[in-house]
């Protein structure tokens, strides 16, 4: 994945976390779908969806790694 497609869908990101994404190898469309799981995964599930895991896993984990910890 390119540091524009990842922008793309994170918005801007800093070079370390561009370079855990493309650790993963995962594309485009599989960090669509983590993003989507972080910030509607109730809805995900009730469409019957699976929960994440393989490379959209790895990828929630890492994204899940930078927000912020509401109870802080």
């Amino acid at each position: 994945m390119t540091e524009e497609e990842i922008t793309a869908i994170l918005g801007p990101v800093d070079e370390i976390l561009i370079a855990e994404i493309n650790q993963t190898g995962a594309t485009s469309e599989e960090l669509a779908e983590a993003w989507a799981w972080l910030n509607a995964d109730e809805a995900l599930i009730n469409e019957g969806r699976p929960h994440p895991s393989g490379r959209v896993g790895a990828l929630v984990e890492i994204l899940e790694s930078i927000e912020p910890d509401p109870d802080a």
